[in-house]
């Protein structure tokens, strides 16, 4: 399941986070969020003859299954995030993060273009921000609580919409690939006619149309692609994506049992209030490592700031 980076707030001491995207709209950046935890919630289909019924198949249950516990485990794995993309003024610069989760979120530190650290010492500060924090969290108190709520609520949203879209639309299975010797099984999507959305959020659902490729081994969704069939309105009419815009993902195993996205891109132009909006963004995710729960990554900080230290000391 694609998750969209969060960063701390500007200081460290703020128990709360928020999520932060650069360049993206952020209207349009939920509608991505929508449209690809969607694609693996449907009804599946072999054929128009085979039929399996409504409600979810095994298959299904078991790729979203997967995709719940891929986005829990991703609260355990640091990465780097790499972003190129270009607006209506031209080419934007690329710019790169190393990806830390903090529990509550994740914590951003910009890299230069080869991956290393900007500066020493501004590398420094902000590992020592991010220890700041993991110990913070780790407490117990009513500030702490709250952002573990906060949390742990936006996480059931996204959960709930997944349930809420086993209706939403019909895969019909129209092959198979290869990918790195293993099978994936490739089903096209559309709406389902008979569902009707219940919420502004679901509208969306019969305005998108694509396909969605499988590892026939784990039950693990190994890409999607998606393209948005009609105009779709946002936040009231404030914002809108055209028709013929198109996203995708591919995830891969990054560790025995755990898939990750390794490269997602967006095409959209639309308009928000009066004005145009194109967004053309790629994202490269690498380098996963685990590691673990806010009690055992402060520790992977603190020994890397042990080591700086050190070698700070003996320079």
């Amino acid at each position: 399941m694609f998750l969209a980076g969060c960063a701390l707030r500007s200081s460290i001491s703020m128990p709360a986070v928020s999520c932060t995207y650069a360049r993206m709209d952020k209207s349009a950046r939920l509608l991505c969020l929508a449209l690809l935890l969607l694609l693996p919630s449907a009804s599946i289909t072999q054929q128009p003859s085979d039929r399996l019924g409504p409600g979810p198949s095994p298959l299904l249950k078991a790729v979203v299954a997967n995709q719940e516990q891929s986005e829990k485990e991703l609260d355990q794995y640091e990465r780097i995030q790499r972003e190129e993309g270009r607006s209506m003024s031209g080419p934007v610069d690329g710019k790169i993060w190393r990806v830390f989760p903090t529990g509550t979120g994740a914590y951003k530190i910009p890299l230069s273009p080869d991956g290393k650290p900007l500066s020493p010492e501004g590398y420094r500060h902000d590992l020592e921000k991010l220890e700041k924090y993991l110990v913070w969290v780790t407490q117990t108190g009513s500030a702490q609580q709250e952002a573990y709520a906060k949390a742990q609520r936006k996480r059931k949203e996204r959960f709930d919409l997944l349930e809420a879209m086993y209706q939403a639309f019909i895969f019909t299975r129209d092959g198979e690939e290869l990918r790195a010797g293993r099978t994936l099984l490739r089903f096209t999507i559309k709406p389902n006619p008979s569902y009707k959305p219940t919420t502004r959020n679901t509208i969306i659902f019969k305005r998108v149309q694509g396909t969605v490729w499988i590892d026939e081994q784990s039950s693990q969704m190994a890409k999607i692609e998606g393209t948005v069939t009609e105009d779709i309105s946002l936040a009231l009419f404030v914002a809108k994506v055209y028709k013929g815009s198109h996203f995708m993902q591919e995830r891969y195993e990054v560790a025995p049992g755990v898939w990750q996205p390794s490269f997602e891109q967006y095409d959209f132009d639309g308009r928000k209030f009066f004005s145009s909006v194109s967004i053309h963004e790629r994202t490269f995710y690498s380098d996963y490592k685990r590691v673990g729960p806010p009690q055992e990554a402060v520790q992977v900080v603190r020994a890397e700031l042990n080591k700086l230290r050190a070698k700070d000391a003996a320079r």
